[in-house]
């Protein structure tokens, strides 16, 4: 019989924190908008508008898309996301892109055709 003697709670975060890496991963490293190697962030409505630092908020993009972007909406230039950005939720998210950065070792697990 084992008995339980001291119960330690661990907090369950109910949101994933929005970093750099999280978001590049969820967006596996590609341009929200043109679709090539995504190198910053950029904010969907622009915080000189309002836009907040939040998941829906956030995409990947590259350089060329965010300079020609700047502080416009993306109606305003005729444009559309490829996806539409979300919180990413369960365990499963972190792998999404994970053969771009990490430990070299891992990516012959992690070749699309490991899968």
């Amino acid at each position: 019989m084992i008995r339980l003697r001291r119960y330690i709670r661990v907090p369950h975060r109910s949101r994933v924190p929005l970093t750099r890496a999280a978001l590049m991963r969820r967006d596996n490293y590609l341009c929200a908008y043109c679709g090539v190697k995504a190198d910053t962030i950029d904010h969907v409505i622009p915080r000189s508008r309002g836009g907040q630092h939040v998941w829906e908020n956030c995409v990947a993009s590259c350089n060329r898309c965010n300079h020609r972007k700047a502080d416009r909406l993306i109606e305003e230039l005729g444009w559309s996301l490829r996806c539409a950005p979300a919180v990413p939720r369960g365990a499963h998210w972190r792998l999404i892109g994970a053969a771009h950065d990490g430990d070299p070792r891992w990516a012959a697990y992690l070749a699309e055709t490991a899968a």
